[in-house]
């Protein structure tokens, strides 16, 4: 059982499991559900009444069972889940083997629409807490080409990676960073994703993309003449536009030649991780691997490459 603040993205997490050891997901949102849609519908059969389950449910294969939104569900429903966690079944459906059975669900601290869990189906689960992380958002958004602008900007304010306003419709989140990174390519104002306080907070850091370095010439090695921002929060952008833009590793060999040239070691760490998930992601890591290693200016970074590269 995963527990966590809205839009932090439980079932994203679980979604991506299930996709990395290559099983199946069923995604089943009980609070949407009735008692029936669970159990299935009576059918009379030679004088008997028999329950026909629901398609959605697993019969064959390997997977995980994920009962999204559990504690939103009212206690009609959540007895009837409780029936298929703790037994497997409910009513003529069996769990196949090789189905695990897990859920999700919202705190009441979160001000969420949720409903007390039964003591005994609390006590079958294990529970998890889920907090919103940054380093984890930065490593799923360059990997899945969230806009370079958004990342940069929760580089230098990550505190407002999840800020939850119970009183605003719209409030930053993971899940609602996301759909920002969307309307922000299609050129659209990401107020109904966030919310205004936070999109006034970004537009103002979008101005400092005007002053930002020429990151076109230092991808293709010709930024020998361009210094290193001195403004703590242009850095911040130049290192993320220089990780998000290196299309090859030979754009990301310039732009790593240039910022261990310019930049403090901390800086030049920071970007490493970052441009190595975005290689990663490009499929571009093991190319990168080879040029650093024969790259003398980077000599002094080999001892840290081989633990950044597998991040």
């Amino acid at each position: 059982m995963i527990w966590g603040a809205p839009g932090i993205g439980k079932s994203s997490i679980v979604a991506q499991v299930a996709k990395e050891h290559k099983i199946d997901f069923v995604d089943v949102r009980l609070s949407q559900l009735a008692p029936t849609d669970l159990r299935g519908l009576p059918v009379a059969e030679d004088g008997i009444s028999k329950w026909y389950p629901p398609e959605f449910l697993p019969h064959s294969g390997r997977g995980i069972l994920f009962l999204d939104e559990l504690n939103m569900a009212p206690p009609a429903m959540q007895g009837m889940a409780q029936q298929l966690i703790l037994d497997r079944r409910v009513g003529s459906y069996v769990v196949p083997e090789g189905w695990y059975v897990w859920a999700a669900g919202n705190r009441k601290e979160d001000r969420a629409a949720v409903f007390d869990m039964p003591t005994p189906l609390a006590n079958r689960f294990l529970h998890l807490q889920v907090e919103p992380d940054f380093d984890s958002f930065k490593a799923y958004a360059l990997a899945n080409r969230v806009h370079e602008q958004i990342i940069a900007f929760l580089s230098f304010r990550s505190n407002l990676l999840h800020k939850l306003d119970p009183q605003q419709p719209a409030w930053p989140s993971p899940r609602s960073w996301v759909m920002a990174s969307l309307l922000h390519q299609a050129g659209l104002d990401i107020t109904p994703a966030i919310g205004s306080e936070t999109a006034a907070e970004f537009a103002a850091f979008i101005k400092l993309y005007e002053t930002l370095p020429e990151l076109t010439r230092i991808l293709s090695n010709q930024g020998d003449a361009i210094p290193f921002p001195e403004e703590p929060s242009v850095r911040y952008a130049t290192t993320i536009g220089l990780a998000v833009r290196a299309n090859d590793a030979l754009q990301a060999d310039n732009a790593f030649t240039w910022l261990s040239k310019v930049a403090a070691a901390e800086w030049v760490q920071l970007f490493a991780v970052d441009l190595f998930r975005s290689m990663r992601a490009k499929e571009q890591i093991g190319a990168l691997a080879t040029l650093v290693q024969k790259n003398p200016q980077l000599q002094g970074f080999l001892k840290n490459f081989q633990g950044l590269v597998t991040l």
